[in-house]
């Protein structure tokens, strides 16, 4: 399966495709599933999230020499992240999947830098992940199981109200990541590849995606609603 992946949680513009195989009968779908990055953007700049996520969607199809009609899925992320970069990422997503007629599949972005991580944790490692939330604030989240599973989070706080305690390594924003005492690993954005190894499960299931609800954890963005419910408010 040929999936895009896109995410604008952070002040990364990601954007790529993804080709899923099959995992095998009986195994581990996400131990299975061997997500590989046929051609990627990633540019680096929270005010160009609108300008520059559909060029770089078109250049990935035009350097894999696909059409969007390969296309079988989307996945994206749905932060946490600030309102507005947030949306950019949701809203072309759902635009994409709306006129080529194929799911989309919204992850946590956090759960996506985690499983990135996963061939620089060990199997005894307690993954934390933070990214910028402004405000003097990050979003994180806690992971074990090689960054698999969600242990705690994701929430909003300030560094020094987050708990950290066994905690072995740390990775995200590097600005943020540098205020704790921890390892820090390389991964500081989601990949589309990792994107796409979060959502594999349910991209082979066949079933109806749920609806997108971004994740904001702040009031009053912090409303669960649909994204379709955004768009006919005009929010």
């Amino acid at each position: 399966m040929l999936a895009l992946a896109v995410d604008t949680a952070t002040p990364a513009v990601t954007a790529g495709l993804v080709e899923l195989e099959q995992a095998a009968a009986g195994a581990n779908t996400s131990d299975a599933a061997a997500p590989r990055t046929l051609a990627a953007r990633v540019l680096v700049d929270a005010r160009a999230h609108a300008e520059a996520l559909t060029p770089q969607i078109l250049e990935c199809l035009a350097e894999a020499g696909v059409s969007r009609a390969d296309i079988g899925a989307v996945v994206t992320g749905i932060g946490p992240g600030p309102f507005t970069g947030l949306r950019v990422g949701m809203a072309t997503a759902a635009a994409f999947g709306d006129a080529l007629g194929i799911p989309v599949h919204g992850v946590c972005s956090l759960d996506a830098i985690a499983a990135g991580c996963a061939p620089e944790l060990g199997p005894d490692d307690e993954l934390l992940v933070v990214t910028d939330a402004r405000r003097r604030e990050v979003y994180a989240a806690r992971y074990r199981d090689r960054g698999r599973t969600r242990v705690a989070g994701p929430e909003v706080c300030k560094p020094g109200e987050l708990p950290v305690a066994g905690a072995t390594k740390i990775a995200g924003s590097a600005a943020h990541t540098a205020l704790f005492a921890l390892p820090a690993l390389t991964g500081q954005t989601p990949s589309p590849a990792a994107l796409v190894q979060v959502a594999a499960g349910a991209l082979w299931s066949g079933g109806i995606p749920e609806p997108l609800v971004p994740l904001y954890l702040r009031r009053p963005d912090a409303v669960e609603r649909s994204y379709r419910t955004l768009d006919r408010m005009g929010a």
